[in-house]
């Protein structure tokens, strides 16, 4: 079974956990080209749950300035898809729970879409989140290669998708849906306001089959309880790129035991 599918399991109340899923983010080749095993190796001992690796992109559209700054120092460091995959060869063999790779279509386009998916499999991927990619275009042209490689692909939503929206990528998810908590680009904020928790309500309030894991704007404790009441898990990104801007991989466990 893939693994996100695994993990989500585990952690229904059905399967007597009812805990909710920290899922940290944070770019590849940063802050130094090469943290990204150590970094990942890390954020396991210290019991995250998921792994999302930001695959750097020259033109981050959807990417606050903490990810921005980071993906194009990473750049500068030589990272790029052939590195990373060669970093990541051998992560099965120390690391247990799911890696999601996340970034922009044109770099797996330009490596080649078939040959993408099939390292990620190689390596032991087990999901792809790729903001850029319609949904009309990854059903009617890449649905079955992701299939074939047993890729999960993960779909965002935001406040402005409506209803039947939704629920479509609902019916073409099969992991959980990637739920942007504001129209805004990335970053770290201190709380959130009523129109987003109506938003997550309103999101609750539609029974989806698939979990939702809140990303934007979780940063601290008080955030990742906010967004976990209603939806399954929250990710983490800028304020943890911020914690390796000023302390590089030392005290990654701090870092996530200040959020649960």
């Amino acid at each position: 079974m893939n693994r996100i599918k695994q993990k989500l399991q585990e952690d229904s109340p059905s399967a007597g956990r009812a805990g909710k899923i920290l899922s940290i983010y944070f770019s590849a080749g940063y802050p130094n080209l090469d943290d990204t095993v150590k970094i990942i190796q890390d954020l396991e001992k210290s019991g995250v749950d998921l792994i999302e690796i930001g695959l750097p992109f020259s033109d981050p559209l959807a990417d606050g300035p903490t990810i921005q700054e980071s993906s194009t120092a990473a750049l500068k460091n030589g990272m790029n898809t052939a590195l990373l995959f060669e970093q990541l060869k051998d992560i099965r063999k120390t690391v247990s729970i799911p890696l999601i790779l996340m970034g922009y279509f044109n770099p797996v386009l330009q490596y080649g879409v078939e040959a993408f998916c099939a390292k990620c499999e190689e390596i032991g991927i087990d999901g792809l989140i790729l903001p850029d990619l319609p949904l009309d275009v990854y059903q009617e042209e890449y649905e079955p290669i992701f299939k074939k490689h047993g890729l999960i692909n993960i779909f965002l939503i935001t406040p402005q998708t409506s209803d039947e929206r939704i629920k479509a990528i609902d019916d073409a998810s099969e992991g959980f849906i990637y739920m942007v908590s504001s129209a805004s680009t990335t970053g770290a904020k201190q709380g959130f306001g009523a129109e987003q928790l109506d938003y997550f309500d309103r999101i609750a309030n539609m029974k989806l089959s698939n979990p939702q894991i809140v990303g934007f704007g979780i940063s601290n404790a008080e955030t990742f309880e906010q967004a976990t009441k209603k939806a399954k898990g929250a990710i983490i990104g800028s304020a943890f790129i911020k914690h390796l801007t000023a302390n590089g991989v030392a005290g990654i466990g701090d870092f996530v035991k200040q959020i649960r």
